[in-house]
């Protein structure tokens, strides 16, 4: 059998590049690629709310729990998933919450990359935009997802490099030039991947402002709610903004519960369709139509993590707790930060450090250059993406001194 127009395609470089830490046996390898969380001591951190939930289901010995779901997934699951991300209160029940679920088409996916590539298929095929905007830089995969998608990319400024801040200057006068009606935008809820920079309040209602001028679709890409800052109502912010202050913008949001969980291998996510208010009639008819893709990729969402999140998410004492899991990991996080920005400044690292304690979430754009970042991996065994993009979870007390050291000498040393 001939293959036509097969080439080699790159390799995925995160997965690449853990790959040769995992076979590097220098003492002091530091690993700052990856996107995930791990403790002081450099070990995965299996969340002491999800071992609860996890020892209650044993106990249980549900008999269906290996069955299957409804196409569209686990319906009480995208009901908690709902109400976490759009901050309904099933317990405190208000006529207009109820009107505003009305708005919200939900289906279980793949993690929060299944809810990304599920979106766009769905507006690929039903929508047809012109254009997708993605942030200029943005999470390599968004750039995978859209291609596949078959929908034109093109990106918006958003990262001062001489500054390393916020391009918001750029970012809105590109989208007012160039931005077309009925294109879409993808924007990231919070914990901007990979830069860490974030719109602050007001910056967000005037995004909420252009879109719903120019009519640009919003699609929110939700990696990080409540490990960012350890709020979930603070990560969800700008979601719950546009949701209940544009009522007549339609929008959607990929949610993923791989790190505020904690459950990365279980592939935990749901993907929300917004209607413009009075269109409620038509909930059920996007969900069909989804359920018609989904049939046709995975057939429905997997059990397991979803339900550890279920039982997580309807036990007063276990939600308490989870809560408090989130502010121990995104305390970690901050700490680190400030432990790597004060081993700098200590050692009078040339350069200005201090984004890296502005910038919010698992990851710090350093402003290494890919030169200083491939001698960073020989020189020392330090290992962080091409673009300067660093995982703060990997730094620990034991090893930022020397991360800081290794800095240090590549800054003044390599250009």
């Amino acid at each position: 059998m001939t293959v036509l127009d097969l080439h080699p395609l790159p390799a995925d470089e995160i997965f690449a590049l853990n790959r040769a830490y995992n076979n590097d046996t220098f003492p002091q390898k530091v690993s700052l690629g990856v996107g995930v969380y791990r403790t002081d001591d450099g070990k995965p951190w299996p969340l002491p709310v999800v071992r609860q939930a996890e020892q209650q289901l044993l106990a249980e010995d549900n008999l269906f729990r290996h069955e299957y779901t409804a196409i569209e997934g686990d319906i009480p699951f995208l009901e908690l998933a709902r109400d976490l991300m759009f901050g309904f209160d099933a317990k405190q029940a208000t006529e207009q919450q109820t009107a505003q679920k009305g708005r919200i088409g939900s289906v279980q996916a793949v993690a929060g990359t299944g809810a990304n590539h599920l979106g766009a298929l769905f507006l690929a095929h039903k929508m047809k935009p012109r254009t997708v905007w993605l942030s200029d830089p943005s999470w390599a995969n968004h750039l995978t997802i859209w291609e596949l998608a078959g929908v034109p990319r093109r990106t918006y400024p958003y990262y001062k490099a001489d500054t390393r801040s916020f391009d918001f200057e750029g970012m809105m006068a590109t989208l007012e030039a160039s931005a077309q009606a009925g294109d879409v935008i993808l924007l990231h809820a919070c914990a901007h991947n990979p830069t860490g920079l974030d719109p602050n309040r007001e910056q967000w209602k005037a995004i909420a402002d252009l879109c719903e001028r120019k009519q640009i679709f919003p699609f929110f890409d939700s990696a990080y709610q409540g490990f960012a800052s350890g709020s979930a109502d603070e990560d969800a912010w700008a979601v719950r903004y546009f949701l209940n202050e544009k009522p007549h913008l339609e929008m959607c949001v990929a949610q993923s519960f791989s790190k505020n969980f904690g459950l990365y291998g279980q592939r935990v996510g749901a993907f929300h369709y917004v209607l413009p208010q009075g269109s409620q009639n038509l909930r059920d008819l996007v969900v069909n139509n989804l359920c018609h893709l989904i049939r046709g990729e995975f057939s429905m969402g997997p059990v397991g993590g979803c339900t550890i999140v279920k039982k997580v998410l309807t036990n007063d004492e276990l939600t308490a707790q989870w809560h408090d899991d989130l502010k121990v990991m995104s305390s970690r996080i901050k700490s680190m930060r400030q432990a790597l920005f004060n081993e700098l400044v200590r050692l009078e690292t040339p350069g200005t450090w201090k984004h890296i304690v502005e910038q919010n979430g698992m990851f710090s754009y350093t402003g290494l250059t890919p030169t200083q970042v491939e001698a960073l991996k020989e020189k020392y065994h330090i290992y962080l993406l091409k673009s300067g993009r660093a995982s703060i979870s990997g730094l620990s007390q034991g090893n930022v001194a020397y991360v800081a050291q290794a800095i240090d000498d590549i800054v003044r040393t390599v250009n």
